[in-house]
């Protein structure tokens, strides 16, 4: 067995620790912040709770299945979508109720819909045998010519919409499946339209008094597996020769041994400063960010009728608006914005006869400090965009706090405050995100700017994944020299 160190207490890293700890290994987890979870994180005003990171969780089997027991619970809708024309389009789980709802919205297309919910679950299925279930570099030996044609490798995931959906609006709703990974839609590959078959199949579960909640579980597991955490532990350093890693060395000087260093942090973080690596931080800048946000976190008066857990305001110009985040480095003048609101169903997230409204508005990772217009400024167009649109909050701010890339950038140390690493550009995006095998022996990375991605399901299977290579690694006396090399 092998003493273990993970760096950096996210989601990933803190699966990968258990699982190890509970395989035998000792493990010794350093978070530089004061609390574990990562960007699975809240902000609370004036009794005001926010979620900083998701509010509806996909795939709760995955946290089961580690014993994470806290209640959940599904919101009537998945979302309910604002076109700019004024129509609207409620997500609900239930696939046949869902077909129903794309054929009020547009007539003739509920049979479309129900034809690409099919080709979704097809490549949902092909990626679980495959993309999701072990490192990059290896094939699984279920593999088959039909998985890899399932998930449509030579398509943009804009040309899966075209290819089902005639209506401009029901391609603007798949379009917004990249945005799950910070991506441009007219870039990224089709893969991403298979997330319709994980909520309409599996539902977007709440946890009561926020997702947190989840972060605190998986910590009395550590616990309990005799994980050793240190909060406020900042490390500075991961210690390695040409051949294999050796340890850490701590922000107070200290360092520490282990044969084996799991790093939950940005792979830029990785290779541009913890173990400097010009190749490989090339490589990654060659992949090109992801977006990042700007999360404007309401305090709301009263109590609005109707309102669902999650909505989404799409922009007019939906091209246009991705050209500005990309090609421009821009914020979009015409912006779609994501409105989540907890309070809705519980009732601890706000007080009384009030309401937490989180709006969510992707922009260009980067300083926000070069926008064209200050952040403040920017805040201002969002809500006077959202009040054109039927949501208009005037006399119902209590405040409006915000959330930017670079406290992205300074809290959780994201490259450029970028939500997820680098973007999904490209046929083969998925395939060229860092491995989770470093190129030390005995270096391992996990996380959301990883294989297999980010977002709470793919970095609990990332969390995985890396469990499994270090067992493969030092859970057995003997052990093929080059075996590490493979998926470096």
């Amino acid at each position: 067995m092998a003493e273990v160190i993970v760096v950096g207490g996210g989601v990933g890293g803190m699966v990968s620790a258990l699982l190890l700890a509970r395989n035998g290994h000792e493990v010794r987890l350093f978070e530089r912040l004061d609390r574990l979870g990562g960007k699975l994180a809240e902000h609370e005003r004036e009794g005001f709770v926010f979620s900083l990171g998701p509010s509806l969780l996909t795939m709760p089997g995955l946290f089961r299945e580690l014993g994470v027991g806290c209640a959940m619970v599904e919101p009537e809708e998945l979302c309910r979508y604002r076109f700019a024309d004024g129509s609207r389009l409620r997500a609900l789980r239930d696939p046949a109720l869902m077909e129903e709802q794309v054929e009020s919205l547009a007539p003739g297309q509920g049979p479309a819909w129900r034809a690409f919910y099919g080709w979704a679950r097809e490549c949902l299925a092909a990626s679980r045998r495959t993309f999701f279930t072990g490192p990059l570099g290896r094939r699984p030996e279920q593999a088959s010519l039909g998985d890899l044609l399932a998930v449509a490798p030579g398509r943009t995931l804009d040309g899966l919409a075209r290819r089902f959906f005639a209506d401009p609006r029901l391609r603007q709703y798949v379009g917004r499946y990249a945005t799950y990974a910070g991506s441009n839609p007219y870039r990224a590959p089709a893969a991403l339209g298979c997330v319709p078959a994980i909520e309409h199949g599996e539902g977007g579960w709440y946890v009561p008094g926020g997702l947190p909640r989840i972060a605190a579980e998986l910590g009395g597991l550590l616990a309990a597996a005799g994980v050793e955490v240190h909060r406020g532990a900042e490390v500075a350093e991961v210690i390695a020769d040409r051949a294999a890693v050796s340890g850490v060395r701590l922000a107070s000087g200290e360092r520490v041994g282990a044969d084996a260093v799991v790093v939950n942090a940005d792979a830029a973080a990785l290779y541009g400063r913890l173990l400097p690596d010009r190749r490989r931080l090339r490589r990654i800048a060659g992949l090109g960010l992801s977006s990042s946000v700007l999360l404007l976190l309401a305090g709301v008066e009263g109590r609005t009728e109707g309102l669902p857990h999650h909505s989404v305001v799409f922009s007019a110009d939906y091209r246009r608006e991705f050209d500005d985040i990309f090609r421009h480095r821009r914020p979009a003048r015409d912006p779609t914005v994501y409105i989540g609101c907890t309070a809705v169903d519980d009732p601890t997230q706000a007080p009384p006869g009030a309401e937490n409204w989180t709006m969510l508005v992707n922009v260009p990772a980067g300083d926000p400090g070069r926008w064209p217009m200050p952040v403040e400024s920017y805040r201002d167009l969002v809500l006077e965009l959202l009040a054109r649109r039927g949501h208009d909050l005037s006399g119902r701010l209590r405040f409006v706090d915000l959330f930017t890339p670079a406290d992205l950038r300074d809290r959780y140390g994201a490259w450029g405050g970028a939500v997820y690493g680098s973007a999904y550009r490209g046929r083969l995006a998925p395939l060229r995100r860092p491995g989770n095998r470093g190129p030390r022996h005995g270096l391992y990375l996990v996380g959301g700017s990883a294989h297999p991605g980010g977002g709470l399901p793919l970095v609990a299977m990332s969390g995985r994944i890396v469990a499994s290579l270090v067992e493969e690694d030092f859970g057995h006396a003997h052990r093929s020299a080059r075996s590490w090399e493979a998926t470096a």
